[in-house]
């Protein structure tokens, strides 16, 4: 094993440990004296788990802590980054919640603030877009939105409208995931909006009802979301953590049979036990509230070093000079992840996307 091996080895067990430290999963760690706290630092804030570094950090032993000065930076950071931020991602969700109820429209939230509700800290999950669906009344909802309020809605990606509302983007889902891009989606997708319809799970975020997705229909959203960042523009441990959560809290309520017979009709399955074994392995849950883990270790190493330290920046060019060969290369280095997640060929869903980007040419911009 070489230096940079042995190096990189290394920090991936500290973060790993600090994250468990964080989360709850472990009580006890060891930290070598000669850790570099700022790669730990990046290396967190590149997993979108800055908060949950310092939540582990904070419960190490005073000797085994960074120094004061480095410490008091994180908290600072995460309290401005995270906490802050999350009382003005609630307040925007609650605002738009409310006009929307008022003009007779129901909003469900997908991903972040729904995945935050499982998590041991809400405010310590990172938030970002609103993700949004309104029971198949988009368009309606949209309009009216232009109309009353003059807010400016895009129309030119595949799956979702996107709009400010405040400082908070928002991706208004007409269609769960992008039929333009895997042929095999257009099956998920009629999956998607049939579990879409049931408004029988919500909260109230400020007085104003929120829906939620049910969770079957959390349950196969979150892996194939998962499994459709990780081929293209990769995975990062924060996503994998809204999967363990998700499953910690709701696991009585998941009908397994019926899932894991969509994961396997639909070439999901090896993924699937992939993520659950880093989850129950790496991430120290529960393995009783997961189904049996069937991955080999060879995989999963894979998978989560890949996670970890990826090959290639996943910062896309600007220059469409630049974009092209640099898309066309990440695609040739991912093959291996696109036989584990998709049953399409590489160049059936290479042409399945060019049809996607003749469409809608914006599209080729998103990663």
């Amino acid at each position: 094993m070489s230096v940079r091996q042995s190096r990189l080895l290394l920090y991936k067990k500290v973060l790993l440990s600090l994250i468990k430290l964080g989360i709850g999963n472990a009580e006890v760690m060891d930290v070598p004296e000669e850790i570099d706290w700022k790669v730990i630092e990046a290396l967190a804030a590149r997993q979108g788990l800055s908060a949950v570094l310092v939540d582990g950090v904070e419960k190490l032993p005073p000797e085994q802590k960074p120094p004061r000065k480095i410490v008091l930076k994180w908290i600072g950071t995460t309290l401005r980054s995270y906490e802050k931020k999350n009382v003005l991602y609630q307040r925007a969700i609650a605002e738009m919640a409310g006009w929307y109820n008022a003009h007779g429209f129901k909003m469900m939230v997908l991903k972040g603030y729904a995945c935050s509700l499982d998590w041991t800290n809400p405010k310590h999950r990172p938030c970002g877009d609103i993700d949004i669906w309104q029971f198949g009344q988009q368009k309606e909802a949209d309009a009216l939105l232009v109309k009353e309020k003059g807010i400016k809605v895009n129309n030119s990606k595949h799956h979702h409208t996107m709009f400010f509302w405040g400082n908070f983007m928002v991706e208004n889902h007409y269609d769960f995931i992008n039929t333009h891009r895997h042929y095999s989606h257009r099956g998920l997708e009629q999956m998607f909006k049939e579990l879409g319809q049931d408004d029988s799970h919500y909260v109230e975020v400020l007085g104003e009802k929120v829906y939620l997705p049910s969770p079957n229909l959390h349950a196969l959203f979150l892996v194939r979301h998962a499994l459709n960042h990780f081929p293209s523009i990769g995975l990062n441990l924060r996503q994998v953590l809204d999967w363990a959560f998700f499953v910690e809290k709701h696991h009585g309520e998941i009908d397994w049979q019926w899932l894991t017979g969509v994961l396997e009709e639909y070439h999901m399955t090896d993924f699937y036990h992939c993520l659950n074994a880093i989850c129950v392995e790496d991430l120290g849950f529960d393995a009783a509230a997961f189904p049996k883990v069937r991955c080999t270790q060879q995989l999963r190493d894979r998978v989560l070093n890949d996670i970890l330290f990826p090959a290639k920046k996943n910062k896309t060019p600007d220059s469409i000079f630049q974009r092209i060969p640099f898309k066309y290369r990440r695609w040739r280095d991912n093959e291996w992840k696109h036989k584990l997640c998709y049953s399409e060929s590489m160049w059936g869903a290479f042409w399945t996307g060019v049809w996607g980007f003749i469409l809608k040419p914006s599209s080729f911009w998103t990663d």
